[in-house]
């Protein structure tokens, strides 16, 4: 299971890779061959501006991956920092962190991504970065709050104070690497969430846009197509899809290994 994930996973990287160097065509070149079948020329077709859809795909996976893996760098970040204060330290240090961990968990996450986006100014790939940060920032510090408060009073934890260890050490240290077991299959559900978040935002056209590849607005712009030209919109739906289901699986895989 987690070698097919790997495998999966590992395909479409290399594909956004490529596309960041070099695509068989240019992803905002238009031309007269619109709405053109798959062929030997165009693998996946044209869309209805005659663009090579494999070359947009390329494109628009760079940009939704680049977008999920800041977006989980940042979240994950800031989120192991405030879970392991609180954790760790307790007390009404954990009160008041939580209680406005809360509040903001209180919103629904992709109503509030769509407010912090509409704020910050919709559009660069960068400003859902930020929004969808801040989203995700609550869900990794419960998280890695939980671990840091079970494990803060273990006899390891105990035995590394009588040695004169400091909180920064026993944190990132002594704590932080057992911390793994759940915070990796964290990593590949937030992942996959902010794939999917910034898929809904420029869905809604009010994330990545043009010139821009993105697989949420390239699924916007074949749902009218769906008919007259199905292979697009089935291209860059199973795009989506296969990264989901191949990160999906690398968690499953790590959550067994742990």
């Amino acid at each position: 299971m987690k070698k097919a994930g790997i495998i999966i996973t590992a395909i479409l990287f290399l594909l956004a890779i490529a596309g960041s160097i070099r695509t068989p065509y240019s992803h905002t070149a238009v031309s007269y061959d619109r709405l053109q079948g798959p062929s030997g020329s165009h693998l996946l077709g044209t869309d209805n501006f005659g663009r090579d859809i494999l070359s947009r795909i390329m494109k628009g996976l760079g940009t939704t991956m680049t977008v999920a893996l800041l977006t989980v760098a940042t979240g994950a970040l800031l989120g192991t920092l405030i879970g392991a204060v609180t954790g760790y330290y307790g007390g009404w240090v954990d009160r008041v962190l939580m209680r406005f961990n809360d509040a903001v968990t209180a919103f629904p996450t992709f109503l509030l991504a769509l407010l912090i986006v509409s704020l910050v100014g919709p559009g660069s790939k960068y400003s859902v970065v930020i929004a969808l940060s801040l989203v995700f920032i609550p869900g990794f510090a419960r998280v890695m709050r939980t671990e840091y408060a079970s494990l803060a009073c273990r006899n390891f934890v105990i035995s590394a104070r009588l040695m004169g260890a400091g909180h920064l050490r026993i944190m990132f240290c002594y704590l932080l690497p057992n911390t793994m077991r759940v915070l990796l299959p964290a990593l590949t559900i937030g992942f996959n969430n902010a794939v999917l978040a910034e898929a809904g935002l420029s869905f809604l056209g009010i994330g990545v846009s043009p010139p821009e590849a993105s697989l949420g607005y390239m699924l916007s712009e074949s749902q009218s197509l769906i008919v007259s030209a199905p292979w697009y919109v089935l291209s860059v739906g199973l795009t989506i899809i296969l990264l989901v289901f191949g990160v999906g699986l690398i968690g499953e895989g790590s959550r067994a290994d742990a």
